[in-house]
């Protein structure tokens, strides 16, 4: 443990978990609750796609570059959100190096709630053994060093997954109680799996369910999500980051009594709009661009975004979403300095002696 200006320095893993409870750290901790995986951090440890999604010492290997390359605080073995879908039986195109493995959701595997079988044997899939295998390896190598992140995905995600998008948001107009129903029955493989990564190792776990504000809308998601995630939150004994993409300010104030611990953000929401609707109720994970600024833009333009959530009071700093997989490191990089000398520079944070 590093010292540092007020005395003995956080480890990653203190720093997370406690931004994660909305207590005082020493840095805003540095955390990429998804896909951290570009082509050039496969390549420099020899971890590519498709294989890394599939084979645990890969996984691992490539997800610790979040660490040992970008200087995170956190680590994310699990680079798609597919895993549990490939358990339940959904087929996948698993891609090249280039490209992140999809389901095929136009070769749906249920049509209705009866359909839904949680596989006595889902955690002893390829794919979901793969994620928990990883964690285990990740801890090992670690240790209380870093925060581990694991990754369940919710409900509607799955139900995406299973019935196909559009067929599932249609059953969710025409007939919303067996759309409820539907998702009853699939969280169980939200529970079932996130608790195996917390046996495995996992310290937080990332909670993604894709009720983005582009398909529905935030009426939507108090009728059918808040009580589930209310539910997880109860069930899964560590913190959960909730991932929803788009614009998603109008279910932020439902979203910050779901006992979520965060909310991993979308650059679609201003940091500052959105730390003004949540206050201190949950904390803030994000947001900055991925598409644009870290893709394509300058490591000037990544700092100035990070600075923005800085100001706004975000507790913790990462990419809005999975990395685009081409994304320069360079630009990844610069969400890093940007923290230290954005603590460096202001007199009411002290500026960490180490990130380590």
């Amino acid at each position: 443990m590093t010292e540092s200006a007020t005395g003995p320095a956080m480890t990653s893993r203190e720093r997370v978990l406690a931004a994660l409870r909305r207590e005082p750290v020493d840095c805003t901790p540095l955390v990429n609750p998804t896909s951290v995986a570009t082509v050039e951090l496969m390549d420099l440890v020899e971890a590519p796609f498709p294989d890394a999604n599939r084979e645990p010492e890969l996984m691992a290997r490539l997800a610790a570059t979040g660490r040992t390359e970008l200087g995170f605080d956190s680590i994310m073995p699990v680079f798609s959100i597919i895993q549990e879908s490939s358990a339940l039986g959904c087929k996948i195109q698993w891609e090249q190096k280039d490209n992140w493995p999809t389901v095929r959701m136009r070769e749906p595997i249920y049509e209705t709630p009866d359909d839904i079988r949680i596989p006595d044997n889902l955690l002893e899939h390829q794919d979901t053994r793969c994620v928990i295998e990883a964690i285990k390896i990740l801890k090992r190598q670690f240790g209380d060093e870093v925060a581990i992140i694991g990754k369940t995905m919710g409900p509607w995600s799955l139900g995406y997954h299973c019935f196909g998008v559009e067929p599932f948001l249609l059953m969710s107009l025409d007939d919303p109680d067996r759309t409820k129903l539907c998702l009853d029955r699939l969280k169980e493989s939200t529970i079932v799996f996130g608790q195996a990564q917390i046996d495995a190792g996992a310290d937080a776990l990332t909670l993604p369910d894709h009720a983005t504000g582009d398909l529905v809308s935030g009426a939507y998601y108090r009728e059918f999500l808040l009580d589930l995630h209310i539910e997880f939150a109860e069930a899964l004994p560590v913190p959960l980051i909730l991932h929803i993409c788009g614009r998603t300010v109008d279910r932020m104030d439902d979203i910050a009594r779901s006992g979520m611990a965060a909310l991993h953000f979308d650059s679609k929401n201003g940091p500052q709009e959105s730390m003004d609707i949540v206050g201190d109720r949950i904390s803030l994970v994000g947001n900055v661009n991925n598409p644009e600024t870290l893709f394509a833009k300058s490591p000037q333009d990544v700092r100035e975004e990070v600075v923005a959530n800085l100001d706004a009071g975000v507790q913790m700093i990462g990419p809005e979403c999975a990395i685009p997989l081409q994304t320069p490191i360079e630009s990844l990089r610069a969400i890093r300095e940007a923290v230290i000398d954005w603590h460096a520079h202001d007199l009411g944070r002290p500026a960490p002696t180490s990130h380590a």
